[in-house]
């Protein structure tokens, strides 16, 4: 199993985390994990196959938008909003307030009470 590669903050490329937000799913994605909580890929649900959501969530991480931590078999999965933050400032609330408005992306949401135990990739 390969590790993540994580761009640094001073990486981050705004043609690189657009095209990683120009997908609702992946919208979606952001929005649920706005609260700043680490959540286990096994927590998050969404409308589409596990590989298809596994792909979205590597365009995430592969653009800086995320950061990807593994536990032994198990991921977990955090928007790295400070970096984006202090790179794009007032790129994400206004993301986050137009896809509210929109429910862009609303398919996306927590399964309560799921482990975290959905492999890395």
């Amino acid at each position: 199993m390969r590790r993540a590669r994580h761009p640094v903050a001073e990486e981050l490329s705004l043609p690189d985390v657009m095209a990683a937000l120009s997908d609702p799913l992946r919208i979606g994605l952001v929005r649920v994990l706005a609260d700043g909580a680490e959540r286990g890929w096994g927590e998050l649900r969404a409308p589409v196959a596990k590989s298809t959501l596994s792909h979205h969530l590597r365009v995430l991480r592969d653009a800086g938008v995320t950061r990807t931590r593994q536990e032994g078999t198990r991921c977990f999965v955090t928007l790295r909003r400070q970096d984006l933050d202090e790179r794009f400032p007032g790129l994400v609330g206004a993301l986050l307030g137009a896809a509210g408005a929109e429910d862009v992306g609303g398919g996306v949401h927590l399964a309560p009470g799921t482990d975290s135990s959905a492999a890395c990739r």
